[in-house]
């Protein structure tokens, strides 16, 4: 089911952002901005501190971050890093505060992450967000979100700040249906990618202008607004910032092929995207945006775009 945001509900939050990288800063800066109080940490404390311009308190660890915290928001890099993290939070959680667990986490991670909410009597969310840094920045995230209806209230104020559009996938957070969803939605995004840097790439190595390509599938239906936006970041070097970084981008495809595995699906596409984005990032592009998965077509060298 697809809500559209609500403009009516005045609740104002005090919310901990664990985790102020790409996107744990831009949602932390969104809930910010909608008069919500937040508190901010992040393994390393110079990624978090421009926050504070923000009028974010940035806290010097998980357990002060979320000490009397009505909804704390984990966006970090996987399942294990939001337990781990979770776990030091641990003697500064409020029994009864809600939990929305944005990490883009394996499937296998969920059950143990909401586990970890029913020791600590927190009302567990499973909710990844669609989106990368400019959406991110503007408060337009798609939340797919998972969670018990008797307190989606609560978190509606904090779904309203960082997303334009909410899709629920279920009561239960610990069926990870909104996580299944996000890997099904990634594995698209990351084949995509994959395949415009190889499209320019091969344009390139035969001499043909990736630009005539364009100009010959436009307006039918091979035609596609993403791989021109990811060529166009190779192809005018725009890489950086990133807005979804390669290393990022290869975590996931793992986690995607690794879900196929488990439930009988071979994905030959995201075994051989995650394999790009692990030699590009080898290569040195680890942080630039996951379109620098280009340069993998490549051995070992960075060739002018």
């Amino acid at each position: 089911m697809t809500t559209p945001n609500a403009t009516d509900r005045p609740a104002k939050l005090t919310v901990s952002v664990l985790g102020t990288g790409i996107m744990g800063a831009a949602m932390a800066r969104s809930l910010a901005r909608a008069g919500h109080t937040v508190r901010a940490w992040n393994r390393s404390r110079d990624k978090a501190e421009p926050l504070a311009t923000d009028g974010i308190h940035v806290a010097g660890t998980p357990a002060e971050a979320v000490r009397d915290a009505e909804v704390v928001l984990t966006v970090l890099y996987d399942g294990a890093a939001a337990l781990d993290v979770m776990r030091q939070a641990a003697p500064g959680l409020r029994p009864g505060a809600v939990w929305v667990q944005s990490t883009t986490a394996g499937i296998e991670s969920v059950p143990e992450l909401a586990g970890f909410a029913d020791e600590h009597e927190l009302v567990f969310f499973d909710a990844p967000v669609l989106g990368t840094r400019q959406p991110a920045e503007a408060g337009q995230l798609t939340v797919l979100a998972a969670g018990p209806s008797g307190s989606r209230d609560t978190v509606a104020p904090v779904f309203d700040a960082v997303g334009s559009r909410i899709v629920w996938t279920g009561e239960d957070g610990a069926a990870g249906s909104a996580t299944r969803l996000k890997l099904v939605a990634n594995s698209w995004v990351l084949a995509a990618t994959a395949a415009s840097g190889e499209v320019v790439a091969l344009a390139q190595a035969l001499g043909v202008d990736p630009y005539g390509f364009f100009d010959l599938i436009a307006g039918g239906p091979l035609d596609m607004v993403y791989l021109r936006a990811k060529a166009d970041l190779v192809l005018e070097d725009r890489l950086t910032p990133a807005s979804f970084a390669v290393a990022t981008a290869e975590k996931d495809a793992r986690l995607i092929v690794r879900a196929g595995e488990h439930n009988g699906v071979r994905l030959d596409v995201a075994a051989a995207a995650a394999e790009r984005f692990g030699r590009a990032a080898a290569q040195g592009h680890a942080d630039e945006d996951m379109a620098a998965a280009y340069f993998a077509s490549f051995d070992e060298r960075r060739p002018s775009a």
